[in-house]
C-alpha cells in the first residue's frame, strides 16, 4: 500500500506484491493491526459493489479481491490497512453487494462480489433499512462491521423464504436461518414491501 500512499498516481496494481505477501494463509487479522493513519487516497466502492482508483473503475478481479481482504471499518471511515500502515477509503454504501444466494438446510447463504460466503446466523445477521426509492434495503454482515447489500433481485427470493412470526410483542414478517430469526417488516406493513422494487 505504500505506493498508493506516497504517489497517488501510481496505478493500485503496483502494491500487489506487498499486498500478496498479507494476504497468505487467508484473510489477514486486520482487527488486529493498528498502524499510523497515513491519509486518504482516491479509492471507491460504489453502491453497485464496483472499486474505482482516480476515479476509473479498478478492473483487474483479483486485484479487487486482494484489497477487500484488507478492508476495515474504523469508527469514522472504511481503511484498508496492513501491519504498517492504515489509508481511507470512501464506500458510498455498503463496501460489499451479495451476488448470489443459497437456502440448505435451514440456512440462508450468501456469496459477494469478491467471493466472500457466509451463512446467515446470529454473527452474520441480516439487516433490513428503509431505502429512498426501492422500499427496504438488505443487507448481510460480511466480516467486522462489513456489510453486503443484497442485491434487489435476491431480496425477492429471499422475501418468497419469509413468513409471519411473533416478534417483541408484534407480528413480523421476516426470515430464519440457522434457527434465527430476522424481521424484515411489520406484518401490517408487509402488503407493500415489494411493490417498489427494480
Amino acid at each position: 500500500m505504500a505506493a498508493l500512499s506516497q504517489n497517488g498516481n501510481k496505478a493500485p496494481d503496483q502494491a500487489l506484491a506487498g499486498l500478496a505477501q498479507v494476504q497468505k494463509g487467508g484473510l489477514p487479522p486486520v482487527h488486529l493491526w493498528n498502524p499510523p493513519f497515513c491519509g486518504d487516497i482516491d479509492m471507491r466502492i460504489a453502491a453497485d459493489g464496483t472499486w474505482f482508483y482516480l476515479g476509473s473503475p479498478i478492473g483487474r478481479a483479483p486485484l479487487v479481491k486482494l484489497f477487500s481482504s484488507i478492508l476495515r471499518k474504523d469508527p469514522d471511515r472504511y481503511v484498508l490497512v496492513t501491519p504498517v500502515e492504515r489509508v481511507g477509503i470512501k464506500v458510498d454504501d455498503a463496501p460489499f453487494l451479495a451476488v448470489e444466494m443459497r437456502r440448505e438446510e435451514g440456512r440462508i447463504g450468501f456469496r459477494t462480489q469478491v467471493d466472500d460466503c457466509v451463512w446467515v446466523d446470529a454473527e452474520h445477521p441480516l439487516r433490513f433499512e428503509p431505502g429512498a426509492a426501492e422500499g427496504v434495503k438488505p443487507y448481510v454482515r460480511v466480516r467486522g462491521d462489513l456489510w453486503a447489500l443484497v442485491k434487489r433481485a435476491l431480496f425477492y427470493d429471499l422475501v418468497e423464504l419469509g413468513a409471519v412470526e411473533p416478534h417483541g410483542g408484534e407480528d413480523w414478517f421476516g426470515v430464519r436461518s440457522d434457527g434465527v430469526f430476522f424481521p424484515i417488516q411489520r406484518a401490517a406493513e408487509v402488503e407493500g414491501l415489494v411493490s417498489d422494487g427494480r
